[in-house]
C-alpha cells in the first residue's frame, strides 16, 4: 500500500502481484498461471516431456543423455512458467533428441516427444 511520507514522496510498504508506477504502463500479472500449458500441443508436449525424463533415470547417462536431460527439464519448466515452450526451446530439445537418438529410441516416451516437438515446430 502506498502512503505519502514526510518528504512529500510515496513509501510502498509490501507488495503482491504485479503493479507498474508512472503514466501510461500495462502490467500483466501470471501468478498462479503456469501448472499447465492451455495450448493442447503444448500440453500434450509437456506429458511426453514428463513422461522421458521419468524414463531416462534409468539410463545410463552419457554426455548427450544429460544435454537431452537438461532440455528437457527447461521444457519443462518454460512450459509450467509460460504455457508454452518457444521457438528456439524447441529447436533445442529437437537437437537434443537427434543427438541421443540412439538411447531415445529405445525409450517409448522418446517417440511421442519427437512428435509432439515435431507438430509445434512444423514438421
Amino acid at each position: 500500500m502506498a502512503t505519502a511520507d514526510e518528504r512529500g514522496g510515496n513509501h510502498i510498504g509490501s507488495v503482491r502481484g504485479a503493479f507498474a508506477i508512472g503514466n501510461n504502463n500495462t502490467v500483466t500479472n501470471h501468478e498462479g498461471a503456469g501448472t499447465s500449458a492451455a495450448d493442447p500441443a503444448q500440453a500434450e508436449l509437456l506429458r511426453a516431456v514428463r513422461a522421458l525424463r521419468g524414463e531416462l533415470a534409468v539410463v545410463v547417462e552419457s554426455p548427450q543423455t544429460l544435454a537431452l536431460r537438461t532440455e528437457l527439464a527447461d521444457t519443462e519448466t518454460e512450459i509450467a512458467d509460460t504455457g508454452a515452450a518457444g521457438p528456439g526451446r524447441l529447436a533445442r530439445l529437437r537437437a537434443a533428441l537427434a543427438d541421443a537418438g540412439a538411447v531415445v529410441g529405445l525409450l517409448a516416451s522418446g517417440a511421442a516427444v519427437g512428435q509432439a516437438v515435431a507438430a509445434l515446430a512444423g514438421g
